[in-house]
């Protein structure tokens, strides 16, 4: 019932939206004698500012086609490397990667959220790394047919997706962000443990639940007030007979978002008051700012039943993985097995998601590795998303990131060719590249 309400305002708002639109254009038609009066310009802002806010979205596309190589405009291929029931590795792909450019598995959340949330991740490293993502799967999307998906199966995902990477030539390097630092963790500990060759060669860590007892956020507190049933009965629902995967038991990527929304509901309402104002005053810029930004933070996906429950048992509540117990397919998990992967922890000074001291953590629990394998960054000033998108990121994290990759990773000089490529000022931006 849950879904199909949501799923009913969803159809009106469609239509709502479409009418606002339309509305707007005719607010500012130059045929439209009202659209030379004083309100117009008021009105035909409103509709705009409603129109983006609440109309329907499905899953955006990261759009990276080019990225910019000491100078040189260089097109950039989105492939797919493995593909499986609920998720894919997907590559970057560039004709100058010379063979002393780190290979990066980025790991994407699975949190309500698409991997394109880390657009802005992916389009920093692209110029000087081979970049991987983990791209998931929308679960209302997966048939039944393909089974249920589970914490255990993330990590499966994570050890094969590295070990394919690893066996190209080289060891990966991982960034796991927010979310599936865990299961970054994890499958890194049962990898060397194994002593499997593909191992990575670094893990860094952004914004992670490692061990949530520390300095505890809104979101872990909401975690620890209710048991398990009352999660499983209350926000777990069916899909829909309308999408391919009916009957699946999901966790709804707009309960997520509204529980995110509800706990900044002040600093949203303000941008999309700013938002308003900006069109009001012609400056176009600054609003399709705001609007990129929403454009993708409102574009939610929703989570299989069993690998939500698992994660707030194992992580949220009972803390497993810091006390020592938590397991993978009846194989403990143990972070000391990790001696020759280094480890980075960054955290942001206002993350209101995963508090300071969480993703630091995994710094103490990794014993079998030497300390000069391991760092830590604190962002100032840096919310959630501040340490891996915006000007944070780009200007004091990945530089960081990238020195970490580098000195931990194969010793090797940084060689570019040049010769097959044109001048970044010879391609007009957004061109299509043969």
């Amino acid at each position: 019932m849950l879904y199909d309400a949501y799923e009913l305002s969803r159809g009106w708002f469609a239509g709502a939206t479409a009418l606002a639109r339309v509305g707007s254009g005719w607010m500012s038609s130059f045929y439209n004698p009202l659209a030379f009066t004083h309100g117009a310009p008021l009105t035909a802002a409103a509709l705009d500012v409603f129109a983006h806010a609440m109309k329907p979205r499905g899953k955006p596309a990261f759009g990276l086609s080019e990225t910019i190589i000491d100078g040189w405009r260089v097109p950039v291929e989105e492939r797919i490397v493995d593909r499986r029931p609920f998720g894919q590795l997907k590559h970057f792909a560039r004709p100058t990667v010379d063979k002393y450019d780190p290979t990066v598995l980025i790991v994407a959340p699975m949190s309500g959220h698409y991997a394109t949330l880390l657009r802005g991740t992916v389009e920093r490293l692209l110029p000087s790394h081979d970049v991987f993502i983990t791209d998931w799967r929308d679960a209302k999307l997966v048939p039944l047919s393909d089974g249920v998906f589970s914490l255990n199966d993330y990590i499966d995902y994570l050890v094969d997706w590295i070990a394919l990477l690893g066996a190209r030539g080289e060891r990966p390097h991982v960034l796991a962000v927010c979310q599936p630092s865990v299961p970054a963790f994890a499958a890194t500990a049962l990898m060397a443990a194994a002593r499997h060759p593909g191992r990575p060669y670094t893990l860094t860590m952004m914004g992670g639940p490692i061990d949530t007892r520390q300095a505890p956020t809104t979101v872990n507190r909401l975690a620890m007030e209710r048991p398990l049933a009352w999660f499983e009965q209350n926000v777990i629902t069916p899909v829909p007979i309308t999408y391919a995967g009916r009957g699946r038991r999901i966790y709804p990527g707009f309960l997520q978002l509204a529980g995110f929304m509800s706990m900044n509901l002040g600093n949203h309402l303000v941008s999309h008051w700013e938002m308003f104002k900006h069109l009001v005053e012609g400056d176009d810029e600054s609003a399709e700012a705001t609007m990129r930004f929403y454009e993708e933070y409102l574009s939610v996906c929703d989570m299989d039943a069993c690998f939500y429950l698992q994660t707030v048992d194992e992580v949220f509540q009972r803390h497993l993985l810091p006390r020592g117990e938590f397991s993978h397919r009846g194989v403990r998990v143990d972070p000391a097995a990790i001696t020759d992967t280094a480890i980075l922890a960054i955290e942001g000074e206002r993350d209101d998601i995963s508090g300071l001291g969480q993703t630091r953590a995994a710094l103490d629990l990794a014993t079998g590795l030497k300390a000069r394998r391991k760092e830590y960054m604190m962002v100032p000033e840096a919310g959630h998303y501040g340490i891996f998108n915006g000007r944070r990121w780009r200007d004091l994290v990945a530089p960081v990131v990238e020195d970490f990759m580098r000195h931990h990773g194969a010793r090797a000089p940084l060689v570019r060719p040049g010769p097959s490529l044109l001048p970044a000022e010879a391609i007009p931006p957004g061109a299509e590249f043969a």
